[in-house]
């Protein structure tokens, strides 16, 4: 059986909604709980990302920003001492970014915080791993 080009375009435009929706919730989710630590969103992004020392470039493709946006909020975050730009070892060109023991400490607390009532915390985690495959193959 086949679909007519109306249906598939409506069918289309109510998953994009619904895609849409799920990422403004998500976005509101991150601002609220930012907010509570004193943090803007792009800053609660970062630190999320950060999970271990990497890159600027590292950084902004995790956060899927450019660059120059990330050097800012990262300069923003360098200033309340949650990172470091350290050299890198082996390319003396670039610099790894590192959290301070103080952005470690605040980097675990927003996780906890984004953890409770998060947008997704109401599908299993295995819901969550079917969501991911089908949203990575759509993205890929």
């Amino acid at each position: 059986m086949t679909t007519s080009p109306e249906s598939q375009a409506i069918a289309e435009r109510q998953l994009c909604g619904l895609v849409n929706g799920l990422a403004q919730r998500i976005g509101d989710h991150v601002r609220e709980r930012a907010a509570t630590l004193g943090l803007t969103a792009p800053q609660a992004t970062a630190l999320r990302e950060m999970s271990g020392p990497m890159t600027m470039r590292e950084l902004a493709e995790r956060m899927s920003c450019e660059p120059s946006n990330t050097t800012f909020v990262i300069d923003k975050l360098e200033k309340q001492g949650l990172v470091e730009r350290r050299p890198h070892p082996t390319d003396r060109r670039a610099k790894r970014l590192v959290l301070t023991a103080e952005g470690a400490a605040l980097r675990t607390r927003l996780l906890e915080l984004l953890g409770v009532d998060s947008p997704l915390s109401g599908l299993t985690q295995q819901e969550q791993r079917v969501l991911h495959g089908l949203l990575e193959r759509a993205v890929v």
